[in-house]
C-alpha cells in the first residue's frame, strides 16, 4: 500500500518542492502552485511507473512554456485540493472536470485532455448479485442506488461526470461511502474486497493501477461504464478564480495550442486495453481543443 503523503500538512512555504530540473524564470515574481493528485494514468506518485503518467509528461511542457512564473508542485488529495482552489491563492489543478458548482470559484482552461469516462468496478465473485444492474454491458447506477442494502464507494469532493454526480447527489447518504484520504481509492478497493462495499467508482486504468498496488488481482474485478454517461469526458486545467488565476488561464490556453499532442495522447492510450485503445484513438484524434469550457 502506498504510504500516506503528508506534505500538505506543512506550511506552504516549506511544503511545496520546486520541480527539480524544470526551467524557472530568473525574473519570475509570481509563484504558481500546481496541485497534483495521485490519479493514474495521468499522475503516478508510487509504484514501478512512478512519474510516467500522461500528465507527468504534459506538465513539464506547460511549465517550460510559462517562464513568467515560478512553478512549484504540491501533492494533495482531492478534498484538500478543492479547499485550496476555493481560497484566494495562486493555485492551479491540471486535471479537473468542469461542473457548474466548481465554475463559481474556479476559472477553467479549454479542454486539455479527453479520457474514457468513469465507471464502476465490481468483484467477479459478486457477479450474480450484481447481474440485475448490468444491462447490455452497462451498469444501471440509478437502479443500484434504489436497491436495498446497496453501498458504493467514491472519493470525496471528486466529480465523476454529470450523470454520475447527479445520481450521487440524489442518493440516500447511507448508501454512499466517501473517502477523504490520500490513498482513497486503494482504501475503497480494500473495503470492497472485505465485503463492506458492493461497488467502487473510478476510471478503469486508475482502478487497475491501484488494485495492483493493493495486491488485488485485476482478474478479480469487472469494470462497467455507467448507463447514460458519455463514453469520454474532457478534462481541463483549473485555477483559483483570482486576477492571477484568470491571467494564467489565458496564457495556458495559448500554450495548449502549441504543445505537441501525440506523445501525451499515446502515453494515456497505452494504459487502455487493446480494443478500448484502438477505439479511443479513433474517436479522439486530438487531445486539445480550442473550444472553451462549458
Amino acid at each position: 500500500m502506498a504510504r500516506p503523503r503528508r506534505r500538505w500538512f506543512m506550511p506552504l512555504c516549506l511544503a511545496v518542492a520546486t520541480l527539480g530540473g524544470w526551467p524557472l524564470s530568473a525574473n519570475a515574481e509570481d509563484t504558481l502552485i500546481w496541485l497534483l493528485r495521485d490519479l493514474p494514468p495521468l499522475t503516478i506518485f508510487e509504484g514501478p511507473r512512478k512519474g510516467q503518467g500522461a500528465l507527468d509528461q504534459l506538465l513539464p511542457m506547460l511549465i517550460e512554456r510559462l517562464p513568467e512564473y515560478r512553478h512549484q508542485v504540491l501533492h494533495v488529495n482531492r478534498a484538500r485540493g478543492m479547499q485550496m482552489l476555493r481560497e484566494p491563492t495562486f493555485t492551479c489543478d491540471p486535471s479537473l472536470l468542469w461542473t457548474p458548482e466548481r465554475a463559481r470559484y474556479i476559472v477553467f482552461s479549454n479542454q486539455a485532455f479527453r479520457v474514457v469516462s468513469n465507471g464502476v468496478t465490481v468483484r467477479r465473485n459478486q457477479q450474480a448479485s450484481m447481474a440485475p444492474f448490468i444491462v447490455d454491458g452497462q451498469f444501471d447506477l440509478q437502479a443500484f442506488l434504489d436497491a436495498h442494502n446497496a453501498r458504493i464507494g467514491a472519493i470525496a469532493e471528486r466529480s465523476y461526470g454529470p450523470v454520475i454526480d447527479e445520481r450521487l447527489k440524489q442518493a440516500d447518504p447511507h448508501k454512499l461511502a466517501f473517502h477523504h484520504g490520500n490513498d482513497a481509492l486503494g482504501s475503497l478497493l480494500q473495503m470492497q474486497r472485505l465485503g463492506r462495499l458492493e461497488a467502487v467508482l473510478g476510471y478503469w486504468p486508475e482502478i487497475y493501477y491501484h488494485a495492483m498496488q493493493q495486491n488485488i488481482a485485476s482478474q478479480d474485478l469487472s469494470f462497467y461504464p455507467i448507463k447514460g454517461s458519455a463514453p469520454y469526458q474532457g478534462t481541463h486545467i483549473g485555477c483559483s478564480n483570482t486576477a492571477q488565476g484568470q491571467q494564467a488561464i489565458e496564457r495556458i490556453n495559448q500554450v495548449l495550442r502549441e504543445i505537441p499532442q501525440e506523445q501525451v495522447q499515446q502515453s494515456y492510450a497505452s494504459w487502455l486495453a487493446p480494443a478500448m485503445r484502438e477505439r479511443y484513438l479513433q474517436d479522439n484524434p486530438s487531445f486539445f481543443q480550442d473550444a472553451p469550457a462549458p
